[in-house]
């Protein structure tokens, strides 16, 4: 009976085990390196698990960005109205919210894994955890570290579908790079993905903003420009709209070694408008309060002017410096200028760029120079952010490289 092998248990492993499991005759096992499945799947759900996106699939295939033509034939393949499809036949219900993201109506991964390692166990797929996978022996088979010490198994195709190198407790540690690098598959370097930056922020700064969330602003670098809210952290900046933007930034870290997000801090008002305001007569306001008053500056949008603009009359009351003007006051709060000075380690980051490159691989995600191998998942070298695009794109790849051990072991039966 061929065999196929499936490197991974999470969500792009799993549904290339489901595409596979139908097929008579054939048997079908997954291999993880933690003691239970889908680890990754279940930490990205906790906050409530979003499984997709609403919007039309031309916007959605865009977000993938200089990978997006890559991405949209396996979109083509299993799109976000699929995986909705899919989900549903599992007996999970969803619901689109305001912000046209999808969700499972208990709002929680955990229900959606259980019926799904429960359809797989029903469909004959066995589950082989506690086992890492360390490559290839002499002989072709793979080789696994297991309690019980080092195993082999021969496989007639394989599936890999490791995950990148962010959130290594729960699995994806990247270890499999220098394994296929050995037998000459190109790689792209592994990069933080959605991630946290850091900032230079003065001790009281960081004392006293650590934790606070800056809302609403409009954050752009490099042409882009979007508006939605970030967190103070301890030692730089993390949150849904620094994860949205994070691509440009780093890349322009590494670049030049420079990079700035600059802050709109009043998107509700023009700077016509802002100017106007703050032109009004303060009389016995502090400029504190003006600030307050006719801009809704304060709390931790006052303390970024103070931190990062370097003449303040916020810290100097009664003085003026050339900036000190409404006009020029208002200028720094519609676009001010927030520098990162490097990104968070990969091991924090929500998701990974870089990996295995599309050009190593078939339309059907094989391997070209190692036939019969598939890779599948966050190992590939493509980034999204968040919102629904990576667990759809990890579930559109898997069933693509089903697809492909499927056909595969048709034309070249055992």
């Amino acid at each position: 009976m061929p065999r196929i092998a499936i490197v991974g248990g999470g969500p792009a492993g799993l549904i290339a085990a489901e595409q596979l499991a139908g097929v008579d005759g054939l048997e079908v096992a997954i291999f993880d390196a933690m003691p239970s499945l889908g680890r990754k799947f279940l930490m990205a759900g906790k906050g409530g698990m979003n499984i997709t996106h609403s919007e039309p699939l031309t916007d959605f295939v865009a977000r993938y960005g200089a990978r997006a033509r890559h991405i949209a034939p396996l979109l083509d393949a299993f799109g976000p109205l699929a995986l909705r499809e899919w989900i549903h036949r599992l007996g999970i219900e969803t619901f689109v919210g305001t912000s046209g993201r999808v969700f499972p109506n208990e709002m929680k991964a955990a229900p959606l894994l259980r019926a799904w390692l429960h359809r797989l166990r029903g469909a004959g797929v066995h589950f082989h955890v506690r086992h890492r996978w360390l490559g290839w022996a002499a002989d072709g088979a793979l080789q696994f570290a297991t309690p019980d010490g080092e195993k082999k198994l021969a496989a007639d195709a394989t599936i890999l579908a490791l995950g990148g190198g962010s959130w290594a407790r729960l699995g994806s540690d990247g270890a499999w790079v220098p394994v296929l690098a050995a037998r000459g598959v190109e790689l792209a370097p592994l990069k933080p993905a959605n991630c946290g930056f850091d900032v230079a922020w003065s001790t009281h700064f960081s004392e006293r903003f650590g934790g606070q969330p800056v809302k609403p602003v409009i954050a752009s670098v490099a042409g882009r420009r979007q508006l939605g809210e970030f967190t103070i952290t301890a030692g730089g900046i993390e949150g849904g709209l620094v994860y949205a933007l994070s691509a440009p930034l780093r890349d322009a870290l590494e670049n030049s070694g420079r990079a700035v997000l600059h802050l709109d801090l009043a998107p509700g008002k023009t700077l016509a408008r802002l100017t106007a305001d703050l032109s009004r007569p303060r009389g016995r306001d502090s400029l504190a309060n003006h600030l307050r008053r006719r801009a809704g500056i304060e709390g931790v949008k006052a303390g970024l002017l103070r931190e990062l603009l370097p003449f303040s009359p916020l810290t100097a009351p009664g003085m003026k410096y050339p900036w000190g003007a409404p006009d020029q006051l208002a200028a720094a709060i519609k676009h001010l200028p927030l520098p990162v000075i490097a990104t968070r380690p990969l091991d924090e980051a929500i998701s990974t760029a870089g990996g295995v490159t599309f050009e190593a691989l078939n339309e059907n995600l094989m391997l070209r120079h190692l036939p019969g191998i598939f890779c599948a998942g966050e190992m590939l070298d493509w980034e999204a952010p968040t919102g629904g695009y990576l667990l759809t794109a990890c579930l559109a790849s898997g069933l693509v490289a089903g697809r492909g051990a499927q056909a595969w072991l048709r034309d070249h039966p055992v």
